[in-house]
């Protein structure tokens, strides 16, 4: 009898294996598009829309867990219940100020509409998310937050790939590289507006 207790309190040590996390986009959801229009105007100027790399900053309200997520143009990623559509991302021109970085997002959450309903995708928010106007466009949802923290890409003239173009632009330059400032009087005006909730509506 003793040794059966000790081998019953031996196979409770053992800790159940975790549950694996589904991170699989659900089929409501996955052939949408994020905003084409605003991937269409993300063409417009600098490294190409596919080319850019978007650092979403995400809070879980609920544990107070906050983590970095990496995401291109035209990609969804899932976290649990929380799934995030990247359409672009773009950053004022290096001459212009105040500079700001910002993202054309899409975010769903899977949740009840009522107490009674089944669980649901449904899309919380859709817009832009600047990095430093965080107050401009907000995601409201009870436990989600998303904000923009950097849009990884470059403009014609810079000599630094777009993960290093923040120290670049802070060491001198000889005089046979500064070529880029007459550009600036034809470049067309960034994408970024103060305005965005035209664009907010896009699917």
């Amino acid at each position: 009898m003793v040794l059966a207790l000790l081998a019953g309190l031996a196979g409770c040590k053992g800790e159940p294996k975790p549950e694996a996390e589904d991170t699989g986009i659900p089929d409501a959801i996955a052939g949408m598009q994020a905003g084409p229009a605003q991937a269409a105007k993300g063409q417009e100027l600098g490294t190409p829309n596919k080319d850019r790399v978007a650092t979403l900053g995400i809070l879980n309200k609920r544990n107070n867990l906050t983590q970095d997520l990496t995401i291109k143009p035209g990609e969804s990623k899932r976290l649990g219940n929380l799934v995030v559509k990247l359409a672009t991302c773009e950053k004022t021109l290096p001459w212009e100020h105040p500079q700001d970085e910002g993202a054309f997002v899409q975010v769903f959450v899977e949740k009840r509409a009522t107490i009674d309903a089944k669980l649901a995708w449904h899309k919380v928010f859709s817009g832009w998310l600047f990095k430093n106007r965080p107050a401009l466009n907000v995601v409201e949802d009870p436990v989600y937050d998303v904000w923009v923290k950097s849009c990884a890409m470059r403009f014609p003239g810079e000599d630094a790939s777009p993960a290093s173009a923040a120290s670049a632009s802070t060491a001198a330059k000889p005089a046979s590289s500064v070529s880029a400032a007459p550009a600036a009087e034809t470049s067309p005006a960034p994408v970024i507006s103060e305005t965005p909730a035209a664009d907010a509506t896009a699917d």
